[in-house]
């Protein structure tokens, strides 16, 4: 294919190129400009999630950048996937592909499960090969199974899945000790950073403003250098090449409580996926048929079944690029390949890696308020949506938020050992049992015996 002007004009449907916007190629300094981007848009939510948990585990600052750059390399390769494609996989539209933030929090259980063990990882990358797998398999058919996550379900899901995070966010300002209270300095650290983040959302505008977390990040960062929090040891001892390799922290494991718990993750991944693909076809101009979402569905679990290969995690959709789109009206794939090739070379390069690790966990917690925050925000907008006044829907998000918030209030409330393990694996992880339980009652009270209730 030969490389076309991306075209300006929204309303031109690539008339007289012979091809739609969506598979222009553009010219190749905008090519490059525009993939970018889309790498400033979702970088840190691509790097959040091993940050949360590399530190979870106390891995230290030279494991976390392997594990940052692992994220970074998988999520360029899964990008690929949605972008370029082959045979029925790929939606081939301009999507991003990352590191889900709905797998982190029962991630974060496994890994209380696997406490004192030291094979934490190996055990959720095999789940997480385990689930890949699955949601392959399930694609063809998920499509005709949307039905049973509507606007109630999906809202309350990805509602706790930010909720779930946020006390990540305030471990990180007490400085990776949620038993003790955050420090002075930490907190000075996290307010600056927090104070910039919106700062800079206010007063910027176009691309600067679609990365002010990442300005307010690098501010924080600065701020916190004349303190002595920020440690370069990692930075110090980095390769300027290196590669991701396989199996890094151990063969995978499988173990059924974490295969079923990361097996619920990725049906939300594919149910969020799923709406960003319809919604992002509304942008482009090209509706996302149930062959192009199967197509998407499948790219996304097949990088999240290749990912723990090379020590990464479940991936899905990042609809922070949709608003780029959006935004930009640039719509050709083409530009997000860019940026997923941009992800693989960064993931290539263990020094670029390691300067994530110089972010002093304050400043991220600061910063993960914002981001974490939004998560729930755009959760709370999906139920906004939902029709809670009709029938028992209020109900459903009720008692799903609920259970769902019982592991992050008290993370001991099911340390009873009467209970079994597989089922500790689930209810320690909000996202995991708020989600099983929505998804019950909507079955239960707006599916099952519907024909016999009265209207």
């Amino acid at each position: 294919m030969t490389a076309e002007p991306e075209d300006d004009d929204p309303e031109r449907d690539g008339a007289g190129t012979g091809f739609h916007p969506v598979d222009q190629v553009p010219a190749p300094g905008r090519l490059l400009a525009g993939g970018f981007q889309h790498v400033a848009a979702s970088y840190a939510g691509v790097v959040a999630p091993p940050l949360v948990l590399g530190a979870a585990l106390g891995l230290p600052p030279k494991e976390i950048t392997f594990l940052v750059g692992a994220a970074l390399f998988t999520a360029g390769i899964a990008t690929l996937l949605q972008t370029i494609g082959f045979w029925k996989v790929g939606a081939r539209m301009p999507f991003v592909n990352g590191v889900s933030f709905a797998g982190v929090a029962p991630m974060l259980a496994i890994a209380d499960a696997r406490a004192g063990h030291g094979d934490a990882l190996p055990v959720i990358h095999g789940a997480v090969i385990v689930a890949g797998v699955l949601g392959f398999v399930l694609a063809p058919s998920f499509c005709r199974l949307v039905r049973f996550f509507p606007p109630v379900v999906s809202g309350t899901v990805i509602t706790l899945i930010g909720i779930t995070l946020l006390p990540v966010s305030f471990g990180w300002i007490q400085g990776g000790r949620p038993d003790r209270p955050a420090s002075l300095t930490n907190l000075a650290l996290a307010g600056a950073t927090l104070v910039t983040v919106l700062v800079l959302r206010r007063l910027l505008s176009g691309f600067l403003r679609q990365i002010a977390i990442l300005l307010g990040i690098v501010a924080g960062t600065l701020i916190a250098v004349p303190t002595g929090v920020v440690d370069t040891t990692a930075t110090r001892h980095a390769a300027l090449v290196g590669f991701p390799t396989p199996f890094h922290f151990g063969h995978p494991v499988f173990e059924v409580p974490a295969i079923v718990s990361m097996c619920v993750v990725m049906l939300v991944c594919m149910t969020e996926s799923t709406a960003d693909m319809l919604a992002l076809g509304e942008i482009v101009g090209r509706r996302a048929d149930e062959k192009v979402i199967a197509s998407g569905l499948r790219a996304d679990t097949l990088g999240s079944a290749v990912s723990p290969f090379f020590n990464g995690f479940a991936n899905s959709a990042f609809a922070q690029n949709i608003g780029l789109v959006a935004i930009t009206r640039v719509r050709s794939r083409y530009t997000v390949a860019a940026c997923g090739l941009f992800f693989v070379l960064l993931g290539l390069s263990p020094v670029f890696a390691s300067l994530i690790a110089l972010v002093p966990q304050p400043v991220l917690g600061g910063a993960g308020i914002v981001l974490f925050g939004t998560v729930a925000a755009s959760g709370i907008d999906v139920l906004r949506t939902a029709g809670l006044d009709q029938g028992d829907n209020l109900l459903i998000a009720a008692a799903s938020l609920g259970m769902g918030l019982i592991p992050v209030v008290s993370r001991a409330f099911y340390d009873n050992t009467a209970i079994p393990e597989t089922l500790k694996i689930i209810l320690n992880s909000g996202v995991s049992a708020g989600c099983l339980t929505a998804v019950l009652l909507n079955l239960a009270f707006n599916h099952v015996g519907r024909g016999r209730r009265a209207p």
